[in-house]
């Protein structure tokens, strides 16, 4: 049975690349102002059940609910419309425009000045250093700043639904605690957070509750902090 009350909810999810299935009928609820961590290992099946939830892969078969409605099935642009919002993996900015023109890039859908400037400035509340660097390239911001610039282009679309893929990926141990920091503080500002994140131990510190997904298939759930103590979760991914 569904549940009404989940702000989104996955259900029996299968989905193949060409004739390779990678999901099987994968399930799990997020509800509203929690942040929810979807961890693995690479290859698990992560960055495709986010893609799928944002309709760039459509499903075999199950079926993808938000705020009550059915998304699977429906354009990106419909799904960003209605308040869902991905970071990408590996941040995806144009390198050659400036930070500036790379978070309107953000707000593609608006049409409204005056809305557009409150969100930039919602934005640099945020990311101070962004309001700094507007006119700069993006292409030369540090790795920490890019990653900042990519969840303020997120930001520009004024998510209920927020979603990260790998977004500690690439970036020095000081800056992947600024960046889930950041993660964290965004729950605090109303928005609902799904993560994704190969780093299972930072990812699970800053959730509510987790799955853990191996081989397509979700092999175990819980709230963030039992997770932890799981031996299943320890030694497969907590081993130092």
């Amino acid at each position: 049975m569904s549940d009404s009350r989940a702000f989104l909810e996955v259900k029996n999810l299968n989905v193949a690349y060409g004739k390779i299935q990678v999901l099987w009928d994968v399930s799990f609820r997020v509800y509203k102002g929690e942040i929810v961590a979807l961890v693995g290992s690479n290859g698990a099946g992560k960055t495709t059940t986010l893609k799928t939830i944002m309709g760039l892969i459509k499903p075999l078969s199950g079926s993808v609910v938000f705020e009550g409605k059915r998304i699977d099935g429906k354009p990106t642009t419909e799904i960003v419309r209605m308040g869902v919002t991905l970071v990408p993996e590996g941040r995806q900015l144009f390198p050659e425009l400036s930070v500036y023109d790379n978070l309107l890039a953000g707000a593609y859908l608006i049409k409204d000045k005056e809305e557009i400037k409150k969100r930039l400035e919602f934005v640099y509340r945020i990311f101070p250093v962004l309001e700094e660097r507007k006119k700069q390239k993006a292409g030369t911001l540090s790795g920490g700043e890019q990653q900042m610039l990519a969840i303020g282009r997120a930001l520009m679309s004024m998510p209920k639904l927020l979603m990260f893929d790998e977004p500690s990926l690439g970036l020095m141990p000081k800056l992947v605690d600024a960046i889930l920091d950041t993660i964290a503080s965004l729950k605090r500002e109303g928005i609902t957070i799904l993560l994704v994140e190969q780093n299972v131990r930072a990812a699970l510190e800053i959730s509510d509750r987790g799955y853990v997904i191996e081989n397509g298939r979700i092999v175990l759930e819980g709230r963030s902090s039992e997770l932890l103590e799981s031996e299943r979760v320890k030694k497969a991914y907590l081993a130092i």
